[in-house]
């Protein structure tokens, strides 16, 4: 195993070499365990309501999303801006939405108390500002805020590839000069309480 680095957000990257040997997979499984645990408890915590009620008692069906299918929902978001529902299931704590929009600012920043978000920028570019400190936040409805600035916020330009994680409570505000299609999967936990 090699330490690759540390970033700023405290997310540790590593690789495992290509000659792969017991005692190396043993050295790297500590590490990629002790990684994942904070992330498992997130997703365990957010899913804690689901997991109570009868319908995560059923097992949900896998769910294969085809390249050539994608691939069509994407051109067609491409020819019509706006939201595909790629995945919704109140069973399941996640939804999955592609997106594309063109010209479009957020006017202010929001934040989630009870949702994480993942996105890939699948084409174009856009602007995020995330992180900060809200000034002057007002709720909307339970566990959602906007906030019209926030003090200290990251700026990022995301291209075709590149993926970005928001946690829970972030700030972040996007923006695009001209056009991006992207995927959002985004948690659905409950708020605190």
């Amino acid at each position: 195993m090699h330490v690759l680095g540390k970033s700023s957000s405290d997310v540790v990257n590593f690789r495992m070499l290509k000659d792969q040997t017991r005692r190396n997979f043993l050295r790297t499984a500590p590490l990629a365990a002790a990684i994942s645990l904070p992330l498992t408890e997130k997703f365990l915590l957010a899913s804690n309501a689901t997991l109570n009620s009868a319908e995560a008692a059923t097992p949900q069906p896998f769910q294969v999303f085809a390249a050539d299918k994608l691939s069509d929902a994407m051109k067609t978001l491409q020819a019509k801006p706006g939201n595909d529902s790629l995945f919704d299931s109140k069973a399941l704590p996640f939804t999955i939405v592609m997106t594309t929009e063109e010209k479009k600012s957020a006017k202010e920043f929001e934040y989630h108390e009870g949702r994480d978000h993942i996105l890939q920028i699948l084409d174009g570019t856009t602007f995020y500002e995330v992180g900060g400190t809200p000034k002057n936040a007002r709720n909307i409805k339970p566990g959602e805020w906007l906030a019209p600035t926030s003090e200290g916020a990251t700026s990022l330009t995301l291209h075709k590839g590149d993926m970005l994680v928001i946690p829970r409570g972030t700030p972040h505000k996007r923006s695009t000069e001209g056009s991006v299609t992207l995927v959002l999967i985004s948690t659905t936990g409950s708020v605190p309480a």
